[in-house]
C-alpha cells in the first residue's frame, strides 16, 4: 500500500484520483514550488502537477459540483492523513540528514551508497517527491541505525481500514481489537 505521493504514477494516470491524492499533491506542489528555485528540471513538473491539481479542482468543487456532508468528511479525513504523512516525511529527511552529518556523510554520499548517482534524484527522495524503495529503506535502516518504524510509513488508506474494520466486527473474533491509534486516525 502506497502511503505516499508517487508523482510519476499520478502523470502516468493522467488525473487525481481522489481526495487523498489532491491532497498529497497540493503537499507535493508546495515543495516543489522551493526546490524548483534552485532546480528548473522541476518547474515543468511542477506545471504539469498543477494542471492536474486545477482539473481536480474545476471537477469536484467548483461551483456546479455537488458538495454534501460526505464529500467534506472525505475531504477532511484526506487532508489529515496527508497532513500525517508530511509530518512522517519531515521527520524521516531530519532523522537521517542528522544521522548522515553525525557519520560524517553527506546526502549525496548516500545516494551513491543506494546506487543513486543523481544528486537531484536523492533530493527528490529525501524531500518526499518520488517515493523512496523498500530496499533503500533497509540499507538506511542497517547503515544508519535508525529504527525502521521512522522510515516507513505505517498508515491505511480510508479504504483499508474501513475493510479491516468490517472483517474483524465480521470475524467477531474478541481477542483482535484495534484501536484508533491503531489506525492512526478514527474510522
Amino acid at each position: 500500500m502506497k502511503t505516499q505521493f508517487d508523482i510519476e504514477e499520478v502523470f502516468e494516470i493522467g488525473h487525481l484520483r481522489n481526495e487523498l491524492e489532491y491532497e498529497r499533491a497540493l503537499i507535493v506542489d508546495r515543495k516543489l514550488r522551493i526546490l524548483s528555485k534552485s532546480n528548473s528540471r522541476l518547474k515543468p513538473i511542477r506545471q504539469k502537477l498543477r494542471d492536474l491539481i486545477e482539473k481536480y479542482e474545476n471537477k469536484n468543487w467548483a461551483p456546479k459540483s455537488v458538495i454534501n456532508d460526505d464529500k467534506l468528511r472525505e475531504s477532511e479525513i484526506a487532508e489529515l492523513i496527508a497532513e500525517k504523512e508530511r509530518l512522517f516525511l519531515h521527520r524521516r529527511k531530519e532523522l537521517i540528514k542528522n544521522k548522515l552529518k553525525a557519520a560524517g556523510l553527506t546526502q549525496q554520499q548516500l545516494g551513491e551508497i543506494l546506487g543513486h548517482k543523481s544528486k537531484t534524484y536523492m533530493s527528490e527522495l529525501m524531500n518526499g517527491i518520488v517515493p523512496f524503495g523498500m530496499n533503500d529503506m533497509v540499507i538506511i535502516h542497517r547503515l544508519l541505525k535508525i529504527n525502521i518504524k521512522y522510515l516507513i510509513p505505517t498508515t491505511l488508506s480510508q479504504p483499508q481500514r474501513v475493510r479491516v474494520k468490517k472483517t474483524l466486527t465480521a470475524l467477531g473474533n474478541k481477542k483482535l481489537k484495534l484501536s484508533s491509534e491503531d489506525f492512526d486516525l478514527a474510522i
